[in-house]
């Protein structure tokens, strides 16, 4: 399938926007403040060992200290030794070079490996190994077996360290490995080299910024064109591809419109689509999409469509275009962790079985690992989607400062309400000659027109009066009581 990629690049931010058939599929955003760290290498320094957990905090320069767990220390790993508990291998104080495998992730700090892999364009380097992997979505065993056998025969009599073979290695040249050998080579020597001058901690090892990891990691045959708006970006990605990936020089394309190329594409739109919690299907139908921090739920509802020639048919067609955009929407939004998804429930077993396929088949598209369960007994379908760096809401977006995250708002019958009770309270503990509320508009209004009956009781009640005054910067749920 025919695939742009756009990448709109301003000195705060990179975004890019990969689309098909003139549809976004995926959005990514990378913020010079907030760069990813995920394939860092540090040198490491042990902060505290935690046998009961069996982890350890390390400190590599960040905010937070990052967590290394027992089963991402390679050491653990090789000859198919019994695992050694992490007391035994590390100690406080103790220098360690780690790899980032996850990004900080709210109050969690990064998570770490000390097995070390760098990624080229064709090749994955694993120094520390010596065997040669494929990539587990190149399923045919005789592709796999001949890939095996093509990389050997280019690789140096003496190299050391292992490799796994990505997927767009499938139509490489012998000379194309070799420069990638060379390049992961150069790179895996420059840093040894660092690690032995820099003291802990220190950063030994930056991924690549976004726009070059798009010619690393995204162009394949599919892709025909990457439009980016700014020239200077434009020139590095050229001189990269020139260098490394020749095949992909022709397509690099510099985007001089006066209209922004976002919004040309309509992209725009598209995020502010991706960050509502309703998501419109074309038959009607709807998806709301809740994101807690334990896990997302997506739920299906048929809304207004109302075709199809029984019930069953109009809930399985929802069901199935449901699960097309259900993909797209995980994509779009980075959706991770566990994912819920309720289905309308279908009584017949055939149309389960389609929509789960389709589903799927949806979802192989992804570049992110997936795992999807079959239907509950609940009518539920369980999946995880690997995560590895914030979702699009958490990165565009934080919490409401008027509901705290939950989504809603007292009603304002409801914080009058809550305003007759801490009177009742403050009077019984307070001689006050008059309370005064300040409190919003729609509150003061409730006070003046619906609810003038209840606080001229509280009034008559307290012996004492109460007055009002109206806080424009309050929000409905803010309040105060005032002792005059």
């Amino acid at each position: 399938m025919n695939e742009e990629i756009l990448i709109n690049v301003t000195p705060q931010e990179t975004r890019v926007a990969v689309m098909q058939q003139g549809v976004v599929q995926e959005l990514h955003i990378e913020r010079g403040s907030q760069r990813g760290l995920v394939s860092n290498v540090y040198v490491g320094k042990v902060k505290r060992v935690l046998p009961g957990m069996q982890s350890a905090f390390i400190d590599i320069g960040l905010e937070r200290s990052a967590f290394l767990h027992v089963a991402d220390i390679w050491e653990n790993r090789i000859n198919g030794d019994a695992a050694k508990p992490i007391e035994k291998v590390l100690f406080e104080g103790q220098s360690v070079l780690v790899q980032v495998i996850k990004d900080p992730i709210g109050t969690k700090g990064a998570r770490l490996s000390t097995q070390l892999s760098f990624a080229g364009r064709l090749l994955v380097f694993l120094p520390q190994e010596s065997h040669i992997g494929v990539s587990q979505r190149i399923e045919s065993e005789e592709e796999r077996e001949a890939l095996r056998a093509k990389l050997t025969q280019v690789l140096p009599t003496d190299f050391k360290g292992g490799y796994i073979i990505r997927t767009m290695a499938e139509g490489a040249t012998d000379d194309e490995l070799r420069s990638d050998i060379a390049y992961l080579n150069k790179l895996w020597g420059n840093l040894q080299q660092q690690s032995q001058r820099l003291g802990a901690p220190s950063l030994l090892y930056k991924e690549l910024d976004i726009s070059l990891r798009v010619l690393r990691d995204f162009v394949n045959d599919g892709v025909t064109r990457i439009l980016v708006d700014s020239r200077e970006t434009h020139n590095r990605m050229k001189s990269f591809a020139t260098d490394y990936i020749s095949a992909a020089v022709s397509m690099v394309d510099h985007y001089i419109g006066s209209r922004p190329l976002f919004d040309l594409y309509g992209i725009e739109e598209e995020i502010e689509h991706a960050l509502s919690k309703r998501v419109d299907l074309k038959s009607g139908g709807y998806l709301i999409i809740d994101q807690t921090e334990a896990l997302t739920t997506i739920d299906v509802n048929t809304g207004g469509f109302v075709g199809g020639r029984n019930f069953d048919d109009t809930i399985y067609k929802t069901n199935l275009e449901a699960a097309q955009v259900i993909a797209r929407q995980l994509r779009l939004r980075n959706l991770g962790g566990i994912i819920i998804c309720d289905f309308i429930d279908m009584d017949t077993l055939e149309h389960r079985d389609a929509v789960l396929e389709e589903f799927k088949k949806m979802l192989a598209h992804d570049r992110t690992r997936i795992s999807v369960n079959g239907f509950s007994a609940l009518g539920l379908v369980e999946m995880t989607r690997k995560r590895t760096r914030e979702s699009l809401a958490h990165v565009l977006c934080e919490q409401c400062p008027t509901c705290q995250g939950r989504g809603q708002v007292k009603t304002a019958q409801s914080v009058c309400y809550q305003i007759l009770r801490e009177i009742v309270r403050e009077a019984r503990q307070f001689n006050a000659r008059e309370f005064r509320i300040l409190a919003s508009q729609q509150v003061i209004d409730l006070f003046l027109d619906e609810e003038s009956q209840a606080l001229a009781q509280l009034s008559d009640f307290i012996a004492k009066p109460v007055s009002l005054q109206v806080e424009t910067l309050y929000n409905q749920e803010q309040y105060d009581v005032i002792l005059m």
